[in-house]
């Protein structure tokens, strides 16, 4: 069987000029003296993705990976090498591409269709299904410029994924959506999964990257650095950018009378958050904790509301050595814990790590809140809390594993002598 795309020797290069009449100056010169600079976003890539395939591309900014799908997709002509793709490919790249302001939702949804292959038929059978799922029918007559980035997103997504690609692109353009069209967007995505599609998932959500993806590929300085297993590669990309820079801890759910609403408010439609988040240490309260090898209870309280028509959702608490590695992580899902909700969809759960077994340094504890499936994080509280552990012996190591020792006094052995 064919793969679905191939890529052989890719590579994109852009001239780049200092003053606009540098252009001028060069055309005239006729290649005789050069006034711009090269910059190559992408560099002799090659790779395939099979049908049926999910492949995560990863990389910090500036690293090729939007220039890459626009490869893909044929908005871009590469400078050298070749892309083949098999099959019909819609793609969301950066918001709005492909639509023309001034036009109407409406014409934009036929336009759109019509350029990815669909008959003038086809889309009038599809139309009311690609306007419900966007959920801008009150402004599907009005120019599209007057819309949200929101209303954009909601509008391209429900295009390109209601004319049954082959091959679908996404880059980034998921993450300006709100929590429940993000749900949505998400189940449509597997769906698409499910039923056999070569999928290509662009996004610095790494976490779901690693659980969606059947492969990830990372880009660095226009250059592949690895494609591989989702865990594997994650991981050393995870690396990379901890020793590059420090993060800033976020600041979690905060509980106060403004942000949480009465038991009886309801919670937007598809989707689920953090109400309160606390977190202690030896029964008191606080953000910043001190503590020693072996002798501290820690306790994460959640409280969350969800929408009570979808299943119940799935919690996490993971533990980070500051920026380096995951000490250990506990899922709800995974441990097989049934999470409770009222009939408005809020919950309650308190995770507790009896004596820390953790030794000399700085410990970050993150809390999420994700669907049933663990795939889609609705809400977190990263950093939430942090560890000091202060330890007065210096053999190296981040956490005291459960051992015993077995000691008995010397006698003589017999030596076995050689044949």
């Amino acid at each position: 069987m064919s793969p679905a795309i191939t890529v052989q020797n890719l590579s994109k290069c852009y001239q780049l000029y200092n003053q606009p009449h540098d252009r001028l100056k060069q055309f005239l010169w006729r290649g005789k003296r050069q006034y711009f600079r090269e910059f190559w976003a992408l560099r002799d890539v090659s790779f395939e993705v099979g049908k049926g395939e999910v492949l995560g591309i990863i990389g910090q900014n500036g690293a090729g990976k939007s220039t890459l799908l626009q490869l893909l997709c044929g908005t871009l002509t590469p400078t050298s090498g070749s892309v083949k793709v098999n099959g019909r490919i819609a793609a969301l790249l950066e918001l709005g591409a492909g639509f023309n302001p001034e036009f109407s939702g409406r014409e934009n949804v036929f336009m759109s269709a019509a350029i990815l292959g669909l008959s003038q038929k086809e889309i009038e059978s599809r139309y009311e299904e690609i306007v419900d799922f966007s959920g801008i029918r009150d402004f599907i007559d009005q120019p599209v410029k007057t819309y949200s980035s929101g209303m954009f997103v909601r509008l391209a997504f429900s295009v390109a994924t209601s004319v049954d690609p082959d091959i679908l692109v996404i880059d980034e353009a998921l993450s300006v959506g709100d929590g429940a069209f993000a749900r949505k967007s998400f189940d449509r995505i597997r769906s698409l999964k499910e039923a056999g599609k070569t999928i290509l998932f662009c996004s610095h959500s790494l976490y779901q990257v690693e659980a969606f993806c059947d492969r990830v590929l990372w880009l660095n300085g226009g250059c592949i650095k690895q494609l591989g297993e989702p865990q594997i590669v994650v991981q050393k990309y995870n690396r990379s950018i901890s020793d590059d820079s420090e993060t800033t801890p976020s600041t979690p759910t905060v509980d106060t009378e403004e942000s949480i609403p009465s038991e009886s408010t309801p919670i937007l439609e598809g989707h689920a958050r953090f109400s309160h988040v606390e977190i202690s240490v030896d029964g008191k309260t606080g953000r910043v904790f001190n503590g020693r090898p072996n002798e501290n209870n820690l306790t994460i309280h959640l409280q969350f509301v969800s929408d009570p028509k979808l299943p119940a959702p799935t919690i996490g608490v993971t533990m980070d050595y500051g920026n380096l590695v995951a000490v250990t992580s506990v899922v709800s899902l995974s441990d097989g814990v049934e999470i409770q909700r009222n009939e408005y969809g809020w919950g309650e759960v308190i995770v507790n790590f009896p004596t820390l077994a953790l030794r000399k340094g700085e410990y970050y504890v993150s809390a999420y809140l994700a669907s049933e499936d663990a795939v889609h994080i609705y809400d977190s509280a990263q950093r939430a809390a942090t560890l000091h552990i202060d330890d007065s012996f210096y053999e190296p190591g981040i956490t005291i594993l459960p051992h015993h020792w077995q000691s008995s006094a010397g006698h003589k052995h017999t030596p076995i002598s050689s044949p």
